[in-house]
This record gives C-alpha cells, sequence and structure tokens, in this order.
C-alpha cells in the first residue's frame, strides 16, 4: 500500500567504470562525482535549491578533499546552504549513502536527497616506508645544515636499500613502499586479504577452478551483450577528459567480448600460488568511477511531477566472520526480507556485486542450503534460490569493475533500470562487504 512517506528513486546516473590506470585515472574522484550529480540534476530538471542534503560514500578519503561529497556539491552547483557528507562502509559505502537517505526521508526529516559514491583507485597513492617516514619526520624539524646533512645521507642509503627490495619483490622489506590499495583490501582483524576470503569460500564450498572461470566469462558476455545493445549507455553519464575536454569517455573499459575459457585457464593463481583457484581472471578488477540517485518522499515526487523508477522497500546490513566476507550477502538479505514483508520467492531480479567469482557462486549455494540457514542464520529453513536467469542479467563487477566507494549506488541503479525494462515487481541489490559484512536494499518496481 503506497504512503505519503514512502522513499522512491527518482532517477540514477553512473559515470563509466574503467580498470584503474586506463583512462579515468587522471581524474580526480570528485571530478568523477560531479559528472555524476550533475547528470542526474540535468536529466531530472531538478530545482537544486529543493535538495535537503547530500550524501555520498567514498573509501579512498583523498587528503586534498576529506569531505569529498561537500566538494562534489559545490562543484556540482549544489547552493551553499545545502548540507553534506561523506560515508564510509568499505564495499558497501554508496548502499550505506542511499539507506542514510532512506532513514531521514522516512523519518519526515528530509524530502529530497542526493546520494551515491566515487571512487578513484588508481590515485590511492604508495606510501613511503616506516623507515623513510622517520627519516623525513626528523627532517622536517632539522635546524640548519649541521642537523639536515646527516639525514640527507640516511635518506640516500634507505633509497639504496628501497632498490634492493623493489627488485626482490619482497614486500614484507621494510624499505618496501606501502601499496595503500593492498593494505586496503587487506583485513586488520584477520589478517588476510580479500582474496584469500574468496579462496577459503572456494575451498569451503567445493568450487571447481573450471566452474569459477565459467562463471566469469558469463559475466563478460552479459555485459558486452548489454553494451552492444545499449541498456548501459542508458545509465552513463560520458566523462570528457582534461586538458582539451575533446576525448571522451562513454562506455565501461573492462568487460571484454573476446575473454573465453582458453584465456581464463591460462592465469595463475594470484593470492594462493599452490593450491588456489582465485586468479585474476575471475575477480573484479581495481576500478574507478562514481553513481548518483535523486531520492525523494512519494509526496514530494508527486508535487514535482516526477513518475520514480522505483520505491525502497527496504534495506538490511549484518556482521559475520571477516575471513568469510563474501558470505555476506547470505546474511544481510534475510534481515532486508523481512523488513520488506517478503521472501525470495518474491524477487524477480537479483543484483548480487560479483568481487569474485567463488563469492557469489558461495552465496548461491547459501541461499538454496535448509542447513546453512538453520544453523547459521538461525531460520527454519533456507533463504531461497537465487536462479542463474535473475542474477546480475547485464553483467557484474567480474566484467565492469568495482569502484569500492561507488558500487552499492551502482547495483541499486542497474537493478532498477532493468525491473522497469522487465517489468518486474520485486528486486535485490545485495553485495558483500570487506571486515566480514552483508548490505542489503530491496526496490519495487513503480510500473
Amino acid at each position: 500500500m503506497k504512503s505519503p512517506r514512502d522513499v522512491v528513486l527518482v532517477e540514477g546516473v553512473r559515470t563509466p567504470f574503467a580498470k584503474a590506470g586506463t583512462k579515468l585515472k587522471k581524474v580526480h574522484p570528485a571530478e568523477l562525482g560531479k559528472v555524476a550529480l550533475k547528470q542526474v540534476i540535468a536529466q531530472t530538471n531538478l530545482d537544486v535549491n529543493l535538495v535537503d542534503e547530500v550524501i555520498i560514500g567514498n573509501t579512498g578519503n583523498p587528503p586534498d578533499s576529506v569531505n569529498i561529497s561537500r566538494v562534489v556539491a559545490l562543484n556540482a552547483g549544489i547552493p551553499l546552504k545545502t548540507s553534506a557528507y561523506t560515508v564510509h562502509r568499505n564495499c558497501a559505502s554508496a548502499l550505506e549513502s542511499i539507506s542514510n537517505g532512506f532513514e531521514k526521508i522516512k523519518s519526515g526529516t528530509m524530502d529530497v536527497i542526493l546520494a551515491g559514491g566515487t571512487e578513484n583507485m588508481s590515485q590511492m597513492p604508495t606510501l613511503p616506508p616506516k623507515k623513510f617516514q622517520e627519516i623525513y619526520e626528523k627532517l622536517f624539524a632539522a635546524k640548519g645544515p649541521k642537523q639536515a646533512l646527516p639525514l640527507l645521507w640516511s635518506l640516500f642509503k634507505a633509497d639504496v636499500k628501497q632498490i634492493k627490495a623493489l627488485l626482490s619483490g619482497n614486500m614484507r622489506d621494510e624499505y618496501f613502499p606501502v601499496i595503500s590499495v593492498m593494505m586496503g583490501l587487506t583485513d586488520p582483524f584477520v589478517g588476510i586479504n580479500m582474496g584469500q576470503t574468496a579462496e577459503i569460500l572456494a575451498k569451503e564450498w567445493g568450487l571447481s577452478r573450471e566452474t569459477q572461470d565459467r562463471f566469469a566469462l558469463r559475466s563478460h558476455q552479459l555485459a558486452s551483450k548489454a553494451m552492444k545493445e545499449g541498456r548501459m549507455r542508458e545509465e552513463i553519464a560520458p566523462v570528457y577528459l582534461a586538458p582539451e575536454y575533446k576525448e571522451v569517455i562513454s562506455d565501461d573499459i573492462g568487460p571484454r567480448d573476446t575473454q573465453t575459457m582458453e584465456a581464463l585457464a591460462k592465469l595463475k593463481p594470484f593470492f594462493d600460488k599452490a593450491t588456489g583457484s582465485i586468479t585474476a581472471g575471475n575477480s573484479c578488477p581495481i576500478t574507478d568511477g562514481a553513481a548518483m540517485v535523486l531520492m525523494m518522499s512519494r509526496e514530494k515526487a508527486e508535487a514535482l511531477g516526477y513518475k520514480p523508477l522505483a520505491t525502497i522497500r527496504s534495506y538490511g546490513f549484518a556482521g559475520l566472520e571477516p575471513e568469510r566476507m563474501g558470505l555476506g550477502p547470505v546474511y544481510s538479505t534475510p534481515v532486508a526480507l523481512k523488513r520488506a514483508g517478503l521472501s525470495m520467492k518474491d524477487i524477480g531480479l537479483v543484483e548480487l556485486n560479483e568481487a569474485f567469482a567463488a563469492q557469489v557462486l558461495s552465496c548461491q549455494k547459501a541461499f538454496d542450503s535448509d542447513k546453512f540457514g538453520q544453523e547459521k542464520l538461525g531460520l527454519s529453513s533456507k533463504i531461497g534460490e537465487i536462479r542463474d536467469d535473475i542474477l546480475n542479467v547485464n553483467g557484474g563487477a567480474i566484467a565492469l569493475g568495482h569502484p569500492v566507494g561507488a558500487t552499492g549506488t551502482r547495483i541499486v541503479l542497474t537493478l532498477a533500470k532493468e525491473m522497469k525494462r522487465r517489468n518486474t515487481q520485486f528486486g535485490l541489490a545485495t553485495l558483500c562487504i570487506g571486515g566480514g559484512q552483508g548490505g542489503s536494499m530491496i526496490l519495487e518496481n513503480e510500473g
């Protein structure tokens, strides 16, 4: 039953997603966010004076835009009077931004919110080793050449040792540079990275290398098909590259229509070289991109004459063991379903973020397991099957990429657009979260 305080998605836009180190590598995440936000405003002909707040997810936290939401908002033409803040929930940061907006609109506190996420993983810095940091700290405090010269000599010797560390490839060496994105993808509680958590799931759920590679191939094939048929263009705002602004990026840089099982089979395991099955080919790439949505209360949307894309029925977050973080959707989805008063049988489309093929396939198995539902979730039976024909029908992050701070909004947007095309009543957007959490959101098609 419709209510004036229903929270609706009016429209959404994202930038192309580009594999790190490619066309978007020099585009600041605030600029990516601005492109998406301005396009949402333009497509809806929104009076920006009506916006109550801007909420944007980001994990890289660039030092020149610490509250990146405020920077994006002002650069996109949002008035000075309108507040803006940034949220961080690892992979679900951009889902968190929407859930924050949901609560504020549902409660009656606000009526119009712009939410989303932005990330440029290419620009996450490489940090100097601690040995260098110690020298720099003393050098900055040095008083005169007498104190500075010995420190400069120490810096020179440290440089030589760093070269040796780099040539040996020993990342554990105290002189090896700290790659921040790798540090960020390592769980501080259990001390293993996200790829290693996927290896745990692959072994526990008996997933062969071939099964994972076949899923990765499916992702590329579906994403390439969606691109060729123009479905992805419906949600993408082109990015014009500085300084001349003549080169334009309009499509995702990641999906490969020439991908084959043979090529995937040639890749070596990346995280467990001896017995592993997780490769660069059956994992999502590190990616740059942004995505934004316009949210309103139903009564406000109707008063302004907007026909919404979808209603947000509910959302849910839940925790689990960090070393099995990939199963997060299995834990958070029952929470969202209960709040929506629905079951998995009601769900006609699912966007489940593809951090790793093993992670998605493990989720499918766990969703359909009575034993898992009873023993791990305290349910009377399984959550319910996620059929292949409703799962990531336009491909997923293995092909499209996973800009960590933006993906949560991307999956919601992609889901809402596809539900509209297919006239699907209910859809589920869900993803695992580094640190051992899951996030889920249920949408209802407005018809």
